[in-house]
């Protein structure tokens, strides 16, 4: 048993640096089994990846699909300054985030692949991606709610018809899985 827990606590040691090393053009992702390699690059770029869809689908825009139709809602300078502040802001709060759950779940798979998990190990681990889960849906969803109140009225249906809401099963005529 104390071999079992020096190899869990070795592999939940190393995880969260391979979690955070940047990746060169051509590197692929860390093999998860229960991530796809896209979810993980999604993840580690700050993407939408459907966490703010309650606010999308809603009449809450996302800030980065507000500047890509930043021209076709005729955004101001001003009001294009201030979305992008919010995006950046999202973003800088998201990839840390999304980079403590790529390891969180990383550390996960070693238990089922490498060892023999235990009720509390998992429970440990399940709450652990619980709540980086969570924290990462409110900094997407924190940043629509910022987002519609610089947009007009006209603006925000402009939005709604470029985005095509309800449209498709992923509510994007685009497919975009960006929020």
């Amino acid at each position: 048993m104390l071999r079992y827990a020096a190899f869990v606590l070795a592999g939940l040691i190393a995880l969260p640096a391979l979690a955070e090393a940047p990746l060169d053009k051509g590197q692929s992702v860390p093999t998860i089994k229960a991530l796809t390699s896209a979810r993980v690059q999604g993840l580690r770029d700050g993407a939408g990846l459907g966490y703010a869809k309650a606010a999308e689908l809603n009449g809450w825009p996302s800030p980065l699909h507000a500047m890509e139709l930043a021209d076709v809602m005729a955004l101001s300078a001003d009001q294009r300054a201030r979305i992008n502040v919010i995006r950046l802001t999202m973003l800088a709060k998201a990839r840390p985030l999304g980079l403590q759950l790529i390891a969180a779940e990383a550390a996960l798979d070693v238990l089922f692949a490498k060892g023999t998990p235990t009720l509390t190990l998992v429970a440990h681990a399940t709450e652990k991606i619980g709540r980086l889960e969570a924290a990462l849906r409110a900094v997407h969803l924190a940043a629509h709610i910022e987002v519609k109140p610089l947009l007009t009225e006209r603006q925000r249906m402009i939005y709604a018809r470029e985005r095509s809401h309800g449209e498709g099963p992923d509510h994007r005529a685009n497919g975009s899985t960006k929020q």
